[in-house]
C-alpha cells in the first residue's frame, strides 16, 4: 500500500460525490418527465417512438402491468439475441469469419447480456461476428441498463405517490431512460474513448509482423461503442476476452479512472434522483452514505490484503516488496485494481481489468461478498437502488418493532404485504447461489470445469453462481464454464436472480403507492440521518452473515490460513 493508491482511492471517491448531484437531476427530469436541456432536440424524436409504437404516454400501468410489459419486452429481446448469436455465419458484418455459436452458449450469452449479467463463457474477438457484438449485444447492453433504471424509477414512485394504483408507463420509461440518459452519454464517452485509442472500425483483423519477424492477427473492431455502454451501463461484457485489462478497452491511466467512475455514476445518480423525487434530498444522501461506506470497508480490504506478498511466490525467491502483483496490469498497479476490482462487483459489472483468480484468498472474498448483498453498494444500474431500499424496508420493520409500532418509510406504512415481497427477493438468491453450487461441486459435469480441487475449487464454483443470480459476469479465470451443463445452469441463475427480485419490488410498488401517506411523529423512526445509516448497514451485514458467511468460509478463508500456513499448493 502506497500514499499514491490512496490518493488515487480518494480521488475517486470526489469524483463520485461530484456526478451524483447532477446525474441525479437528469433522471429525476427523465423519471417526472419534465423538460430538460435535451428536450428541444430529442422531444420530437421521442413523440415519433411513440407514434410508431402505439404507446399513449399518457396511460400509465398498474405493477402488474406495469411488470407484464418488462417481461414482454425480455422475451422479445432474449429472441432476437438469440437468433443473431446462431445466424451469425450467415448474416453480415463477419470480416473474420467466426464459426457458428453453439445452441447452449447462445442461450447463456443472450440471457446473460438480456439480464444485466454478461457472463461471457466465450473468446469475444475469437467468438463474435461484428454483427453479433454490434446488434446482439450492445443492443442488449443499451436495453437492459434501460429496464433497470426504469424499474428503479417506477419503486420510487411507489413511495412518492399518495393513493394511486399506477407507477409509470414502462414503455415511457424505457424510452425516455435511453433516450434523454444513455444514448447522448454513451456518444460522448465514445468519442473520448477514441481519442484515448480504443477501436472503432468496422474493418477485420489486421496482420502485423513483430520485431522478433513473427507473424500476429490483431483483432479490432467496434470497440469504443460497445466499452461505452457496457462501462456506463454497468454491463460488463467486453468486446475481447481480456475484457478491461485489454490495452484497446483500457489503453490509459485515464480511460481506467474514467471507466470506474462511470460504473457508478448512474448508481450514485440514481440514489439522489430517489431523494428528489420523495421530495426530501437527504434521504437519498443518507442512502448514498449507507453505500458508499460499505464500498469504502471493501476498497480498504482488498486494497490491504493485495498489497501484502503471496507466500508460495516469496518461498519460492520472487520479490514481494510490491505486494501481490500476480495478474495485476502493471499499468494501474495493485491500488488501480483493487479499485477497479470492488467498483465492479459493487455495480453488477463484470469488466475486471486484473484476475480475481489471482488474488489472495481474503482478496478474492471481497468481491463474492458485494455480490453476494445483491451488489446493492451503488450497484447495477436500477437494481442497487431497489436492492438497498428493500433492505431498509428491512430495516424500519426490525426499527419498528424495537419500539412497538407499525414502521413506517417515507411516510407510508410497512406491513405483512411489503415485507413478504422484501424477504421473498432476498432470500431467492441464497437459495439460488448455494443450491446451483452444492449441485455442481457433486457432480463430475460440475468439477470437471474446475481447475482445482479443494478450498479454491469451491471458491471457482461458488463464486460463478454468485456473479451469475447476482448479475455481475465476474469469474474466476481457473473456471471452464463453456459446457451445456455451466451454460444451461448459469443461464437459470442469471433469470432467477433478475426476475424474482423484479417482480417483487414492482408488486412493493404498487402496494405503497396506493397507500396514503402518514404524517411524522415523535415515534417516527428517521431515515434521513445517521441512525437509520447505521441501522440499514446492520441489517445488510446480519442478513448477509446469516445466508451466505458460512458457506463463504468454506472456501477463501480456509483458503487464507491454509496460505499463510504453507500447506496449500
Amino acid at each position: 500500500m502506497t500514499l499514491i493508491g490512496w490518493a488515487q482511492i480518494a480521488l475517486f471517491c470526489a469524483l463520485v460525490i461530484a456526478v451524483t448531484r447532477p446525474v441525479g437531476g437528469l433522471l429525476a427530469s427523465i423519471a417526472t418527465g419534465s423538460r430538460n436541456f435535451l428536450t428541444p432536440v430529442l422531444g420530437p424524436v421521442e413523440r415519433g417512438l411513440y407514434a410508431a409504437a402505439g404507446v399513449r404516454p399518457e396511460a400509465e400501468q398498474s405493477w402488474r402491468g406495469y411488470a407484464v410489459a418488462m417481461l414482454v419486452f425480455k422475451i422479445a429481446c432474449f429472441l432476437a439475441a438469440y437468433g443473431i448469436l446462431r445466424l451469425q455465419t450467415v448474416l453480415p458484418f463477419n470480416p473474420a469469419g467466426q464459426g457458428e455459436i453453439t445452441p447452449d452458449l447462445a442461450y447463456n450469452t443472450a440471457v446473460s447480456f438480456l439480464t444485466n449479467t454478461n457472463w461471457q463463457s466465450y473468446g469475444g474477438e475469437s467468438t463474435m461476428s461484428h454483427g453479433s457484438q454490434m446488434l446482439a449485444l450492445t443492443v442488449q447492453n443499451f436495453t437492459s441498463a434501460a429496464a433497470g433504471v426504469a424499474i428503479a424509477m417506477a419503486f420510487v414512485r411507489g413511495f412518492s405517490r399518495r393513493q394511486m394504483k399506477t407507477i409509470g408507463n414502462f414503455w415511457v420509461d424505457l424510452v425516455r431512460v435511453t433516450l434523454y440518459g444513455l444514448l447522448p452519454l454513451c456518444i460522448l464517452y465514445a468519442l473520448v474513448l477514441v481519442w484515448q485509442g480504443v477501436p472503432q472500425t468496422l474493418s477485420g483483423p489486421i496482420d502485423v509482423t513483430t520485431l522478433e519477424g513473427i507473424k500476429q492477427t490483431i483483432a479490432v473492431g467496434p470497440v469504443a461503442t460497445q466499452e461505452a455502454i457496457k462501462m456506463l451501463g454497468t454491463n460488463g461484457g467486453g468486446f475481447f476476452n481480456a475484457n478491461s485489462a485489454h490495452p484497446f478497452e483500457n489503453p490509459t491511466a485515464l480511460t481506467n479512472m474514467l471507466q470506474v467512475l462511470s460504473i457508478f455514476a448512474l448508481g450514485a445518480g440514481l440514489t439522489n434522483m430517489f431523494g428528489r423525487m420523495v421530495g426530501n434530498e437527504r434521504q437519498g444522501w443518507a442512502v448514498f452514505a449507507a453505500m458508499g461506506l460499505l464500498f469504502l470497508a471493501g476498497v480498504t480490504v482488498l486494497y490491504w490484503s493485495e498489497g501484502h506478498a503471496n507466500p508460495v511466490l516469496t518461498a519460492l525467491g520472487m520479490d514481494g516488496s510490491m505486494g501481490n502483483m500476480e495478474g495485476k496490469d502493471i499499468r494501474f498497479g495493485i491500488a488501480g485494481s483493487s479499485l477497479f476490482s470492488t467498483v465492479t462487483t459493487d455495480a453488477s459489472c463484470g469488466a475486471v481489468n486484473a484476475m480475481i483468480e489471482s488474488f489472495l484468498p481474503l482478496g478474492g472474498m471481497i468481491p463474492m461478498i458485494n455480490i453476494m448483498l445483491g451488489e446493492i453498494i451503488f450497484g447495477g444500474v436500477g437494481s442497487g437502488l431497489y436492492g438497498f431500499l428493500m433492505f431498509a424496508i428491512v430495516a424500519v420493520f426490525v426499527a419498528g418493532l424495537m419500539v412497538g409500532r407499525t414502521p413506517e418509510y417515507l411516510g407510508k406504512k410497512i406491513e405483512a404485504r411489503e415485507v413478504k415481497m422484501t424477504m421473498l427477493a432476498i432470500l431467492c438468491l441464497p437459495l439460488v447461489m448455494l443450491g446451483f453450487t452444492a449441485v455442481a461441486v457433486v457432480l463430475d459435469v460440475g468439477t470437471s470445469a474446475l481447475s482445482a480441487s479443494g478450498p479454491h475449487g469451491f471458491s471457482e464454483a461458488l463464486y460463478a453462481y454468485v456473479s451469475a443470480a447476482g448479475n455481475n459476469g465476474s469469474a474466476f479465470a481457473g473456471i471452464s464454464s463453456n459446457t451445456p451443463f455451466w451454460n444451461t445452469t448459469l443461464g437459470i441463475g442469471m433469470m432467477i436472480g433478475r426476475f424474482f427480485v423484479i417482480i417483487p419490488a414492482l408488486a412493493i410498488a404498487g402496494s405503497v403507492a396506493a397507500k396514503k401517506t402518514v404524517p411524522p411523529s415523535s415515534g417516527t423512526f428517521p431515515t434521513d440521518g445517521a441512525m437509520f445509516v447505521g441501522l440499514a448497514i446492520g441489517v445488510i451485514l446480519i442478513v448477509g452473515g446469516l445466508t451466505f458467511f458460512p458457506a463463504l468460509a468454506l472456501g477463501p478463508i480456509v483458503e487464507h490460513f491454509a496460505l499463510a500456513a504453507g500447506t496449500l499448493y
